[in-house]
């Protein structure tokens, strides 16, 4: 029976800081050991301060994927309630961690568990009682500042995708399905796949942004690069969604289950005064997003 490793943590957006955590159970147990991410779904502070949470990087399935691309072998999600919420960090280390039996724990220096919070990597430490090791990850800081999921919302939510990618390691993107919209961009000449935004979760500023595209419902599919569109587009006045125009392809995307990533911010929402204008500063975004092909260098496949 291979050894196995945990690694907890709420992770939302398995960012950098999340990362390491998750290579230091996997530097500990080798590639013939098990890593195992423990996660917490719904968010513990729409439990602990019984309101919603603050909108989230990732879906609970995107989540659990990035986990597995960071380098986890397995994602187990605990069910976070008032009653576990409520555990001591003896009983939460008894009834979640010794069954799983694990050579080490991994966290994050600032970690904590069990009622009030009151536990720490160094009560873990305690409890662990020698038999398995307790591997506390330093924060990450990326230009001086702290890596932390709040950080990289602030970001996402100002339209600083490319900050966001330097602190989650790959591009920020959102997941959903492909709805029908006013189909005006396939009469412009430009089809573009919609999604409407997820309230629970992050979605970025408006504007027009380079980006790209994925068909989740094919698992070889390579992201296309695509001209992003955030906003409720004041020209038609239509609702607020995110329109994806993918280049280069002429499929139909209705009804799939898309992953639409951000890579660049190219300019904020316009009213325009005539179709023609629309049509001529659209030609230049999709330049824009062409001209700069690189921008799939960053992994945009989690």
């Amino acid at each position: 029976m291979s050894k196995q490793a945990l690694a907890i943590g709420t992770f939302d957006g398995v960012h950098l800081g999340h990362q390491a955590i998750i290579k230091a159970a996997r530097q500990f147990v080798g590639d013939g050991g098990t890593v195992t991410a423990v996660t917490f779904w719904p968010h513990p502070l729409a439990v602990l301060r019984r309101q919603s949470a603050p909108p989230l990087l990732q879906s609970q399935d995107a989540r659990a994927q990035a986990l597995l691309a960071a380098g986890a072998d397995n994602a187990l999600t605990l069910d976070f309630t008032p009653e576990l919420a409520a555990l001591s960090p003896a009983d939460f280390a008894e009834r979640y961690l010794t069954p799983l039996d694990p050579v080490a724990v991994s966290v994050g220096a600032n970690f904590t568990f069990g009622a009030g919070g009151l536990g720490t990597p160094a009560t873990l430490q305690q409890l662990a009682g020698g038999r398995y090791s307790v591997l506390t990850s330093p924060i990450v800081d990326v230009d001086g500042q702290p890596v932390s999921s709040s950080r990289i919302r602030q970001v996402v939510l100002a339209g600083e995708v490319s900050q966001a990618a330097r602190l989650l390691g790959r591009d920020f993107a959102v997941r959903g399905v492909v709805v029908h919209g006013d189909h005006r961009g396939r009469a412009l000449g430009f089809p573009t796949a919609n999604l409407l935004p997820d309230d629970s979760l992050v979605t970025p500023a408006d504007g027009v942004y380079a980006g790209w595209l994925r068909c989740l419902e094919t698992p070889a599919a390579q992201p296309r690069l695509a001209a992003v569109s955030v906003g409720d587009n004041p020209t038609f006045g239509s609702s607020r969604r995110v329109e994806a125009y993918v280049l280069d392809f002429d499929g139909d995307l209705y009804g799939q289950v898309v992953e639409v990533g951000f890579t660049r911010w190219l300019r904020g929402m316009i009213t325009f005064r005539s179709v023609d204008e629309l049509i001529a500063q659209m030609k230049n975004d999709v330049a824009a997003v062409a001209g700069h092909n690189d921008s799939l260098s960053v992994k945009a496949t989690w």
